[in-house]
């Protein structure tokens, strides 16, 4: 028994929802920075404060998943009924957001949106490897690409659309948030509900016996290797291991006296640490739950998934280093300020906006060309180029000293974005059983956060201690790091092309 091929429009109604759901994410990507410098946040602080968002997808992806995959509603399916309940809420959280009175309160916002968003989202992944066959699963994805890019590129640009196109002050007294800014979260409110309600409204789902059927007739050794057991001892000494590695860490942080941003890292290690010996003991005394599924079923992880973690990681500190610096980099390094009440400032924090807007538009237009690229090389070397010239863009910001031409360099990093959307989850998906389909999505966004993470704690710090706490470096290494990602996308074991 197959899946059928679905046509166009069925994958297009599938994939609509994230045309909302990066409208979301892209004005929270453009202009978090930028509310939490006007509510008071120093630029070296700002790592820290990002840290709300991926700290969130980390426990909310895979629990979503877990519960995803053993969701059935008559009515809205497996995935659907977390699509609408997420839309819901980040509608109301972006709502919100603009209109924080103070620093902490924006902090939380941003906590309760990026939570509310990955809701949303992390089924939209497990969604595409629900409905469509090995073979049509690169076309999906980049129909996912495809409408991230279009949303994206709305959602940056709105600011610089309302301030230039519309005469809206993009300037407010200290403290209080442009109303070009919040004009576009309204906005991207009601885009986020609506598409996302369009995708749950024209869209099906097969059955869970369907799905059974599937797996019996094609996914044999993939379910296989998702039920490799996985000792009680292992699991206790892989968290002795981290917990020794965290905690040595956090003494190294204590006795040199470095940044405390630190601590989140290491302490954040040792603390994972201590739930693996938490499930292992629990599953000692027979204990069957989501929590000790979780914490074992990371250790059952696919080769695949295993070889893809290292390329996520170095792709997305890349642009985790960009959502965080690109505003006070290039508002310093090229504009010359950092003055966030000065009309000088704002015209280029909203120019940043553009600039992501670019990015987001150069992946919807080469969305469907990647596929093409990956029929004629592999989609390994498809990713290799696509990252490499993602890397140069970066590097560049630091040579540029005309605006106008950061331009050219958001086209490098636009074709990178479509690339990171679309090739590793394709490769990923046909190594996984459906019946874990949404649980290893949610576990994949792992090298998603956990890089953002680090980058968080570590770009601070990095800036104040060899780059004099200029921002523009930390575009560079961002460069560096993504070019580090294509190299490394070389020794994946690609399923479908190997």
């Amino acid at each position: 028994m197959e899946k059928r091929r679905l046509s166009f429009w069925e994958i297009w109604n599938m994939s609509f929802g994230f045309l909302g759901i990066q409208f979301g994410f892209a004005l929270q990507n453009a202009n978090t920075s930028r509310i939490f410098e006007t509510l008071g946040a120093q630029v070296d602080e700002l790592a820290v404060y990002w840290l709300a968002a991926p700290v969130t997808g980390l426990i909310v992806q895979p629990i979503i998943g877990y519960f995803s995959d053993r969701t059935w509603h008559k009515k809205l399916g497996r995935r659907r009924p977390y699509f609408l309940a997420g839309a819901i809420l980040a509608s109301i959280a972006l709502c919100l957001m603009p209109n924080s009175p103070i620093l902490w309160m924006a902090i939380g916002v941003l906590w309760i949106m990026d939570a509310s968003i990955n809701i949303t989202m992390e089924p939209f992944r497990a969604f595409v490897g629900d409905n469509l066959s090995d073979k049509q699963r690169t076309l999906g994805f980049a129909m996912q690409s495809f409408f991230i890019g279009i949303g994206g590129f709305v959602g940056s640009s709105l600011p610089y659309v309302f301030s230039n196109w519309f005469n809206i002050s993009d300037t407010a007294p200290e403290g209080v948030i442009p109303d070009t800014v919040k004009y576009s979260f309204y906005i991207g409110a009601a885009a986020f509900f609506l598409a996302v309600l369009w995708t749950v409204v024209r869209s099906k789902e097969y059955t869970p016996e369907e799905f059974e059927a599937f797996e019996k007739a094609n996914h044999v050794e993939e379910e296989e290797e998702s039920q490799i057991e996985v000792s009680t001892n292992k699991q206790v000494r892989t968290g002795l291991v981290m917990m020794v590695i965290g905690l040595l860490a956090t003494m190294v942080i204590v006795f040199y006296d470095l940044k405390k941003d630190l601590y989140i890292l290491t302490v954040g290690i040792a603390f994972v640490g201590l739930l693996f010996i938490l499930a292992a003991f629990l599953r000692r005394a027979n204990a069957n739950n989501g929590f000790v599924s979780i914490m074992t079923d990371l250790l059952r992880m696919p080769k695949t998934m295993k070889q893809l973690a290292p390329v996520q990681f170095f792709s997305w500190f890349a642009m985790f280093s960009m959502w965080i610096y690109a505003t006070s980099g290039v508002t310093s390094h090229i504009y010359g300020t950092s003055d966030t009440t000065s009309s000088l400032y704002n015209e280029g924090a909203d120019w940043v906006g553009v600039l992501m807007g670019i990015k987001f538009l150069v992946a919807a237009l080469v969305s469907f060309l990647i596929p093409v690229l990956a029929k004629y090389t592999s989609r390994k070397w498809a990713h290799l180029i696509c990252l490499t010239l993602g890397g140069l863009g970066l590097i560049s910001y630091y040579f540029v000293g005309n605006p106008d031409y950061l331009l050219i360099s958001m086209i490098g990093v636009g074709i990178s974005w479509a690339s990171i959307l679309s090739i590793p989850y394709a490769m990923l998906t046909g190594a996984l059983p459906s019946n874990k389909m949404g649980y290893y999505m949610g576990v994949f966004n792992f090298f998603i956060v956990i890089p953002q993470i680090v980058a968080a704690s570590l770009l601070g710090f990095m800036l104040n201690s060899f780059f004099n706490s200029e921002p523009i470096y930390a575009l560079v290494v961002g460069g560096v790091s993504m070019i580090i990602a294509g190299l490394l996308t070389l020794r994946v074991t690609d399923k479908i092309t190997d």
